[in-house]
């Protein structure tokens, strides 16, 4: 598998293009239980397949390039990226999971595969107690939402692969608006640090240029608003104030995002707030992988600054 750092993409896979559409790619027909059943008493079924299906029901949405790294971060054996993808390529006929890829009438066919549940997937996970709350009208959701999900997995995985202080990450975790009356999730996810006893939750949000983006800003930008303003100890179950990291498609779009932010009011005067972009998540270290506005004393404008945080060295 090709490293993070070896990538020379210059626009993010999972950037959000114009007329882009999602195609289905998995498998029609029908699969019986029976048949399932038969598959496993064979050996033909086997952990390696429900170790899948646990990471897929906890991630919703994955690439085969981000399972393998969990399964390598697991310790779980698949012997090599293309015996993974025939595991995956059974498992997609066999309807315990199905498939999606992105195309777009500029680049055509996308040239990765989206991988989510299905029905016998969610049989086998309940089979064993663990709970499965997906249903069929979540592979429905739009191309916006699985790539927020795609760009998210990035940073989980970056920041556990590469942050010797990372302790743990929550895929999708909840926060109250308490004035507002909303529960609502941070589409990135988020990661617990530790060191030298001390923990710092950090809280990413996704941001993509999809239709009408900067009114689904605003109304994000308002619950965090909410969220920080009003919070206290125990708060969503947060010992501290979380930091907040907005994750943006490129460069530009930091800029772009952070202006829509301040031209509206939406700045959260509690906290700093911090920036980065799907490709800064490719580097080796994560230490100047943040950045934040400001005030040039010179120009009297806000200017674009890295951020050195020796907390996310490896």
């Amino acid at each position: 598998m090709v490293e993070d750092s070896q990538i020379e993409a210059t626009v993010s896979p999972f950037a959000v293009k114009k007329g882009e559409i999602k195609t289905f790619d998995g498998k029609d027909g029908y699969v019986s239980m029976q048949q399932i059943i038969n598959k496993i008493n064979l050996g033909h079924i086997n952990e390696l397949h429900f170790s899948i299906l646990e990471i897929l029901n906890e991630f919703e949405f994955i690439t085969s390039r981000q399972l393998c790294q969990i399964l390598d971060r697991k310790g779980i054996n698949y012997i090599s990226q293309d015996k993974l993808n025939n595991k995956l390529e059974q498992m997609v006929k066999s309807k315990m999971l199905t498939r999606y890829y992105f195309s777009s009438l500029e680049e055509g066919k996308g040239t990765y595969r989206v991988y989510c549940l299905e029905k016998m997937g969610k049989y086998l996970l309940t089979s064993r107690g663990i709970e499965c709350k997906w249903q069929p009208s979540d592979n429905t959701k739009p191309v916006g939402m699985i790539k927020k999900r795609l760009a998210g997995n990035q940073i989980l995985l970056a920041y556990l692969r590469k942050v010797k202080a990372f302790d743990e990450y929550t895929v999708k975790p909840s926060l109250t608006a308490k004035t507002l009356g909303k529960t609502f999730r941070a589409t990135g996810g988020s990661v617990k640090l530790t060191k030298n006893g001390k923990s710092i939750i950090f809280v990413f949000e996704v941001i993509r240029r999809e239709d009408d983006w900067e009114k689904k800003l605003e109304d994000k930008m308002k619950f965090y608003a909410d969220f920080y303003n009003n919070f206290v100890i125990g708060d969503s179950g947060y010992d501290s104030l979380p930091q907040l990291i907005i994750n943006c498609e490129d460069e530009k779009h930091i800029v772009e995002t952070y202006k829509n932010i301040v031209m509206k009011g939406l700045e959260i005067p509690k906290i700093k707030l911090y920036f980065t972009t799907d490709l800064r998540q490719n580097k080796e270290s994560l230490a100047d992988t943040l950045v934040e506005f400001k005030l040039d004393t010179e120009t009297n404008k806000y200017k674009m600054m890295d951020v050195e945080l020796k907390l996310l060295d490896i």
